[in-house]
């Protein structure tokens, strides 16, 4: 079957933005002018999918918001002949068609997914994209995936090569390359040190689930912290003797729920943004500041 849809779990506090997320949805934080989650939606929907469903929480009605059309301002647009803002506006709002179900009570990523399921026919597999990962790729990474799902019918997780020195922070991926950039895995090693990494090739937050895994979902017991984990799952798919995928993806990745890596997701798109470094001004800016910074003047 087609992949035609996408949950996106988007009911985690934020903590690590406070106090800008306090009372704002850390998903709405802006690259230049756009919410880091509409990339994600628009990630999605370049790779077809057609219907996406939202895991929210009481907190993450500004994300509603953002993709339900806004009337009233709609029509002051309209009057102001501001044609260029009106039909970005009405873009949004018919991208897919969004569902949203709240996730009553925080109990892990695995538990949100289960809240999408009457949502989810029970033989059709879905894409998975978390909010926190923006990338920046010749072919969206959704589509990467769904492309090796397309070949394998089999469950796909993104990897990305976050480099040795950095795999102490991941779930790092073991496993044989069977072709160029797609690995049938064996395991996963939860955070390794540097010498014990298998790999620097880390699992990240784009997936292609199968029924199987939905299923595995519903029987998982939730862990020491009391939550259910989608990688326990995948583990335990593994154990069965089931095949899993990973796909190296090709592209740039920033981690948006970490802060320098917001900021530079926030220069590099600014960049490349037509209004803001059309005519090179952002890029002078930058130059100046750091021939300055080098002479040691602010």
């Amino acid at each position: 079957m087609k992949i035609r849809k996408a949950v996106i779990p988007v009911a985690g506090f934020g903590t690590r933005f406070l106090p800008a997320t306090k009372a704002q949805p850390k998903e709405m934080l802006t690259l230049v002018d756009k919410p880091v989650i509409q990339y994600v939606v628009e990630e999605a929907v370049a790779a077809g999918i057609e219907e996406i469903i939202f895991v929210t929480s009481q907190t993450k009605r500004a994300i509603e918001d953002h993709f339900d059309r806004n009337s009233e301002l709609e029509d002051r647009l309209a009057q102001k002949g501001k044609k260029k803002e009106l039909t970005e506006l009405l873009h949004i709002s018919n991208l897919a068609k969004f569902a949203f179900v709240r996730q009553q009570t925080p109990l892990g990523d695995g538990h949100a997914i289960l809240s999408a399921l009457p949502f989810v026919d029970p033989h059709e597999s879905v894409a998975i994209l978390f909010g926190d990962d923006v990338f920046d790729a010749p072919t969206p990474v959704t589509a990467q995936l769904v492309a090796a799902y397309e070949t394998h019918h089999e469950p796909i997780i993104a990897l990305y090569d976050v480099g040795k020195k950095n795999v102490s922070s991941y779930g790092i991926a073991s496993g044989a390359m069977e072709s160029e950039g797609l690995m049938k895995l064996r395991g996963f090693v939860e955070k390794p040190s540097v010498a014990k990494a298998p790999t620097s090739l880390a699992a990240v937050g784009r997936y292609i689930i199968t029924p199987e895994i939905m299923q595995l979902l519903k029987k998982q017991k939730p862990g020491k912290d009391g939550e259910i984990r989608l990688a326990d799952a995948f583990i335990t798919h593994l154990k069965n003797r089931k095949p899993i995928y990973g796909k190296v993806v090709d592209g740039v990745r920033y981690d948006c729920g970490n802060k320098l890596q917001f900021l530079i997701a926030s220069v590099d798109h600014a960049l490349q943004h037509a209004e803001v470094n059309g005519d090179g001004a952002f890029t002078a800016f930058l130059k100046d500041r750091v021939a300055r910074l080098s002479r040691g003047s602010k």
